[in-house]
């Protein structure tokens, strides 16, 4: 195991890696990561669009789909359904040797019903029974409409990856609703102690969307500082959550915390240290998912310590003094959200296209 990633992992954090394709599933890729010291996966619209076009493992299953199927969404729904049902079987035996709280492959719900609770609802279950792994993570985009879905998912018993979380009080309302939804299933006379959940909270595009407002503000002293110390505060929101009375209860009746989850971790700013979203957001009960690209560069080069309690202060202090010099935070975060719904929609739009063309090339 890399003693990086085994450090991560001795402090309490479970590092994961944000990508998946056939080729690792199929090559032993996924394996080597495990090998490694990785114990779980998450996918997205983006990622499955970068795999199937990238590659040509998927021709012989398009071109069978192709005979009896004309929707590329229904093909898409059967690449996926292979895809993560393969991974959550490598997966399986971290699953079970970390008493299932790791091992978990995330599986995403389709952009366009982001904003309808119903939907969410039927395709998050849908997709749960499609799969049909106990190590599968359903995941629902944290929009005011999907909160609602969550909360009944949850009641149900089913493992959810919460994601597309940027705001400390968004935050807040994910993880009261994974508690009522615990509650729920315990008073309707369900076991808690089977579901699973994570907060996937979002952490280096907060400085992409800061630093460009800073710019504008003519606050350049303040930029590359928000995100971490924005995950810093979530994290301080999460002890508080699930340190109180209520909490407790339910955990004494079996229930697991819903950790929290640091997601876009990747540099995208090249001027600044390639593993600062990882290196200084170290903690218990956490999870951090990153590309390939910043799991190798973490596996070389991390500096793995624990951070994330560092400057807790200071943050809260940032947040005043990013007001003063006139940034609005509330404003940066909502936007965040209606991209990041934004950003999923249109590569799996495009993904539709792919596999439509690619389907009627290989049948012709």
């Amino acid at each position: 195991m890399n003693e990086r990633l085994a450090k991560m992992r001795e402090l309490g954090q479970a590092p994961w890696v944000d990508e998946i394709s056939r080729e690792d599933i199929k090559n032993g890729g996924l394996k080597q990561m495990i090998d490694d010291g990785i114990v779980g996966v998450t996918s997205n619209p983006a990622i499955f669009q970068k795999a199937i076009a990238g590659s040509d493992l998927y021709d012989e299953q398009l071109q069978e789909l192709a005979r009896r199927e004309d929707d590329p969404k229904e093909m898409f729904w059967a690449i996926a359904r292979d895809d993560i049902r393969d991974a959550c079987d490598i997966f399986m035996p971290v699953h079970e040797e970390t008493g299932g709280q790791d091992g978990f492959v995330s599986l995403e719900v389709e952009p366009d019903v982001a904003y309808d609770i119903q939907a969410t609802i039927d395709e998050a279950t849908r997709l749960h029974e499609m799969v049909d792994r106990p190590n599968l993570f359903v995941k629902i985009p944290a929009t005011l409409q999907g909160v609602v879905a969550i909360e009944e998912m949850i009641s149900r018993g089913k493992s959810i990856n919460v994601t597309l979380i940027f705001s400390l009080e968004r935050y807040r309302e994910v993880a009261r609703a994974y508690i009522r939804g615990i509650q729920r299933l315990v008073e309707n006379g369900g076991d808690p102690s089977g579901v699973r959940s994570v907060a996937s909270f979002f952490v280096s595009r907060i400085d992409v969307e800061a630093n460009k407002r800073l710019e504008e503000l003519g606050a350049d002293d303040l930029k590359d500082e928000l995100a971490i110390a924005n995950a810093k505060l979530a994290y301080q929101v999460y002890k508080q959550v699930f340190g109180g009375a209520r909490w407790r209860s339910l955990e004494e009746k079996g229930a697991n915390r819903q950790r929290l989850l640091w997601a876009s971790t990747s540099t995208k700013d090249p001027d600044l240290p390639d593993t600062i979203y990882v290196d200084n957001l170290v903690g218990p009960e956490t999870v951090n998912t990153m590309p390939k690209k910043t799991i190798e560069a973490v596996m070389d080069h991390g500096e793995i310590r624990p951070t994330l309690e560092e400057g807790v202060e200071e943050a809260k202090e940032l947040l005043g003094r990013l007001r003063e010099a006139g940034m609005d935070y509330e404003d940066v975060t909502d936007t965040l959200e209606q991209q990041g719904i934004e950003k999923f929609t249109e590569p799996f739009n495009e993904m539709l296209e792919e596999i439509e063309n690619k389907s009627r090339q290989l049948v012709s």
